[in-house]
């Protein structure tokens, strides 16, 4: 993989965790695609890796079981390859506008500083190690699971043509709420399909905020977003994708038997959500829109912590 370097040494982006031991340490010869795979950047892997925790945490309390600690490990490893491999083809595709947005004019390809082969090659090697993921669960996971790229490929370029990308992302990103479960049933039922609903609204949700990052560029550019169609109803948009994301997953909860510890799980969750959008609105600074799009990490634990030990309390 070539890497060129007609800007100079690699910067740390906007948005990076420029104290992150994998940006720290890194050779500088391999920061830029440590940028490329949001490394750098680790919340974009959680956000991907929680429904698929999610869904995993909440079949093991419907069926009794402890919970599958194998699998929980086979979707961290999946969800980091995939997430580097998608956020290196949303770059390669995006890097003409990339080039033409404040936040987004230094990254690896945008900037030059990796060649579009290069890119490519480093997109096959990630997509590799998530075909191996995959390839370690049962057969009704492994055929669901070949038909998330589909989702993957379209969202680069919805943008251009929907003011609704951020849900392109969320079928994209909730997609694991359903591989989770199936990979301890086999098979799909209504828990799972409800649990992808919330993560659905709950992803648009949180999108919609960070993209208040970029309004002003993106309208310049010409760049489509829930944020520039909300405007000065974002406030109201995102407490109302939010309250539908809790009620989905309130009644996967309750679609499973319930339990003390799903609907504290659920409770928590909704109170994150609340908390979130009290602080949203149409002219948030890009630090403060940045600071509660992170913060999603921590909603999704909660719900995820809530299905966890509701399991273990059924197990026990």
């Amino acid at each position: 993989m070539s890497v060129t370097q007609e800007d100079g040494d690699a910067a740390a982006l906007p948005d990076a965790q420029t104290n992150h031991p994998l940006w720290r340490h890194a050779p500088e010869a391999l920061r830029p695609f440590v940028q490329l795979a949001r490394l750098d950047r680790p919340v974009g892997w959680w956000l991907l890796l929680l429904p698929c925790w999610e869904g995993s945490a909440m079949a093991s309390a419907a069926l009794h079981r402890a919970p599958n600690l194998w699998h929980l490990t086979l979707f961290f490893i999946g969800s980091i390859v995939m997430r580097g491999a998608g956020s290196t083809y949303n770059d390669y595709v995006d890097r003409e506008i990339d080039a033409k947005v404040e936040r987004t004019r230094g990254r690896p390809l945008a900037s030059g500083r990796v060649s579009p082969r290069a890119a490519i090659w480093f997109i096959v090697a990630q997509c590799l190690v998530g075909l191996f993921v995959l390839l370690s669960f049962n057969g009704y996971t492994i055929a669901l699971g070949f038909l998330s790229p589909l989702i993957v490929l379209v969202y680069p370029f919805a943008k251009r043509f929907t003011s609704w990308p951020q849900a392109i992302l969320g079928f994209a990103f909730a997609y694991g709420a359903m591989l989770g479960w199936t990979a301890q049933t086999g098979s799909l039922a209504a828990p799972a399909l409800l649990l992808y609903a919330a993560a659905i609204l709950w992803t648009i949700g949180f999108d919609t905020i960070y993209a208040l990052q970029d309004v002003r560029d993106d309208a310049i550019a010409g760049v489509r977003s829930t944020a520039r169609l909300f405007g000065s109803q974002v406030k109201r948009a995102v407490g109302a994708l939010y309250a539908a994301s809790v009620l989905c997953a309130a009644l996967a909860a309750w679609s499973i038997g319930g339990g003390l510890f799903s609907w504290l799980g659920v409770a928590a969750y909704a109170a994150h959500l609340a908390w979130q959008t009290s602080l949203t609105r149409e002219d948030a600074s890009p630090g403060t829109a940045l600071m509660l799009f992170r913060s999603n990490r921590d909603a999704g634990l909660l719900l995820f912590a809530g299905f966890f030990l509701q399991s273990v309390t059924f197990w026990a």
